[in-house]
């Protein structure tokens, strides 16, 4: 059975807004919400980010939220950042945590091969309460 968790719990909305701020800040884009869908993308992760799901599940949701685009700049690398983050919280030797990091990254983004979607898929299924 796949390891089920809050992974996002800590990532509200506040937390999503000031992580895509930071990234336009830091590539001196302009910071804005879109018309279309900031506030579908707000809904989508205020109803589920704090759900107990399995990483691939987490993994997903972040690539919702990147392809409704809810800000101007920068969707991608804000959902992929968390991502990455809740990967690093998991503490794996490092060979295997920028592995990990970076498929869940290609996932995200949307770039993932099929190759890369089965090697995450197996990842998660080898989680299990000790991770």
């Amino acid at each position: 059975m796949a390891l089920t968790r809050a992974w996002l719990a800590d990532y509200t909305w506040e937390f999503v807004t000031a992580q895509n701020a930071l990234l336009c800040e830091a590539k001196k884009a302009q910071h804005q919400p879109t018309s279309d869908g900031h506030d579908r993308t707000k809904q989508l992760w205020a109803s589920r980010h704090r759900e107990a799901m399995r990483l691939d599940e987490a993994v997903e949701l972040c690539r919702r939220c990147h392809r409704l685009a809810p800000f101007c700049f920068y969707n991608g690398n804000t959902f992929a950042a968390i991502i990455r983050d809740v990967i690093h919280r998991l503490q794996l030797p490092a060979d295997r945590a920028y592995v990990v990091r970076s498929l869940a990254g290609h996932i995200v983004a949307g770039v993932a091969t099929r190759e890369e979607e089965q090697a995450f898929l197996h990842f998660c299924g080898s989680l299990d309460e000790r991770s």
